[in-house]
C-alpha cells in the first residue's frame, strides 16, 4: 500500500478476493468499530469479499468543545443545514477515493467495489459515490444524511445513477433524526438514482434485522 493512504483494518476471505467493501465509521469511532460485524453478515463462502475499514483522521470537533477525535469532518454547529464542514467532507472524499484507486491498482474493477458508511461515514460514501467517475457496485448509507444536497443535481455523474443505493435509518435516532436520512433518500430519488429506503425500530446504531437486510442486499449485488 502506498504511504499516503488512510490507515485501515481489513477482514479478508480465506481465498483470493474479487470484490471489496470499503466501510466508513462514524464520529469518534475507528475502523475497528465495524470490523466485528463481518461474521454477523453470514455471507456465503463462495462470495470472496474483502472488507476494508479505514480510520478517519484525528481532528478537533467544534461541537465537542474542540476535542480531537477521529472524524471525517468537523461539526461546527448542530444546525442541520450547516452541520457538515464542507471542506472536511471534500478532503475525506478525496482520501477515500484513493482507497478505491488502490483497489483498482490491485486488479479489482470499480464495479466490484462497494462503498458503505455509517453516520459521518455515510455522508462521505454518498458524497463520493454519487460523484465517482466510474461505475461502482453499490452504496450503503446507514443512519446518515447528505452534505450540500442542493449541489447534487449539478455535481452528480450519470455513471452511478443505476448503481444500487440502500439508505437505512433508525426511527428513534436522536443523533441524526430520521427526517434527515429520508431527505437524503428523496434527493437521491429526485436526481434519478436507483435508491431504496429501509427504516428500523432502533436508535443511532445497527440492529440484527438491518444486518440481515444488508447481507441479502450485498449478496444480491455480488452474487
Amino acid at each position: 500500500m502506498t504511504d499516503n493512504l488512510l490507515p485501515f483494518v481489513e477482514v479478508k476471505p480465506n481465498k483470493p478476493y474479487d470484490a471489496v467493501v470499503i466501510w466508513l465509521h462514524g464520529l469518534g469511532d475507528s475502523g475497528n468499530g465495524f470490523a466485528p460485524i463481518v461474521p454477523e453478515l453470514k455471507l456465503p463462502n463462495d462470495l470472496a469479499i474483502r472488507f476494508v475499514f479505514p480510520h478517519a483522521p484525528v481532528r478537533p470537533v467544534t461541537v465537542n468543545n474542540g476535542m480531537p477525535m477521529r472524524a471525517w469532518y468537523d461539526i461546527k454547529s448542530m444546525d442541520f443545514n450547516n452541520r457538515a464542514d464542507v471542506d472536511g467532507v471534500r478532503d475525506s472524499t478525496e482520501q477515500v477515493k484513493k482507497l478505491i484507486e488502490a483497489e483498482r491498482a490491485h486488479g479489482i474493477p470499480s464495479e466490484r467495489i462497494l462503498l458503505a458508511g455509517f453516520s459521518q461515514g455515510g455522508v462521505i460514501a454518498l458524497n463520493l459515490g454519487t460523484r465517482y467517475p466510474e461505475k461502482l457496485a453499490g452504496i450503503l448509507a446507514l443512519s446518515t444524511y447528505m452534505s450540500e444536497p442542493e449541489k447534487l443535481a449539478n455535481e452528480a455523474l450519470d455513471v452511478n445513477k443505476t448503481t444500487p443505493i440502500l439508505c437505512a435509518h433508525g426511527q428513534q435516532d436522536e443523533v441524526v433524526p430520521l427526517f434527515l436520512g429520508h431527505a437524503a433518500y428523496k434527493v437521491l430519488e429526485q436526481n434519478g438514482f436507483s435508491v431504496e429506503w429501509k427504516e428500523y425500530v432502533m436508535q443511532h446504531n445497527v440492529c440484527m434485522q438491518e444486518l440481515n437486510d444488508i447481507s441479502a442486499w450485498i449478496q444480491g449485488i455480488f452474487k
